[in-house]
Parts: structure tokens; sequence; C-alpha cells
């Protein structure tokens, strides 16, 4: 059991680290600026009702073999799209929805490419 768990901690480097910066994203700015703190997690939680939105993320998750590629495939999408709301692009997004967004879909993608790496070493 000892090594699986090792195996399956080494194989899922990047979505623990990802599901630890969610939650220092959430602490550092609950102290810092809370409204916008509040106002970020309280639209991806009604995002996480949205349900194409969490299917998705756990398609990408569990299927994409890569999910380095999903991972920075994500943010650089997020890049992209704050830079053309700032250019005014899309005047119908704001940068908070977008990353609200972006934190829905690394969160749920993380956790089921952490449960394909769990089903995969049979614990």
């Amino acid at each position: 059991m000892g090594d699986q768990f090792k195996t399956i901690l080494h194989k899922a480097k990047l979505n623990f680290a990802i599901l630890a910066s969610i939650l220092m994203i959430a602490v550092l700015g609950k102290m810092t600026n809370p409204e916008l703190t509040n106002s970020i997690f309280v639209t991806a939680d009604q995002l996480v009702s949205d349900l194409y939105i969490v299917f998705i993320a756990i398609t990408l998750g569990a299927f994409v073999p890569n999910f380095k590629l999903v991972a920075f495939g994500s943010i650089a999408a997020f890049v992209i799209a704050a830079v053309l709301v700032q250019m005014g692009v899309y005047t119908y997004l704001t940068t908070e929805y977008l990353f609200a967004v972006l934190i829905v879909v690394l969160g749920f993608a993380s956790i089921a490419n952490l449960y394909r790496h769990y089903r995969e070493n049979g614990l």
C-alpha cells in the first residue's frame, strides 16, 4: 500500500500543486481583498451548477493523457481571454468571471485526473 501511495503522489504532483494553489488563493485573497475573493468564489460556486463546464473539466482531466497540456492550456486560455477583455473585445465578460471559470476547470480537472491515477494503480 505504501508503494502505491508513493506512486500516486509522484504521478499526481501537478494535481496537488493546482489544488493547493486554489486553496492558497482563497486564503491569501481573504486576507488581502476579501470582497473580490468572495465575489470570485461565489461566481465559481454558481458555475458549478452549470454542469457543462463541470463535464468538460472532468473529461479533460480524466481522458487527456498529458495533464500538463490541460493545466497550462487552461491557464493560457485564461490569459488570452483576460487580455481580450482588457482590450475591450469581450465587453460582456470580466476578468473575475474568467478567473472563476479557471478555478472551476482546473479544480475539477485536477480531481478527475487524480482519480484516474488512483484507478490506474489499483488502490
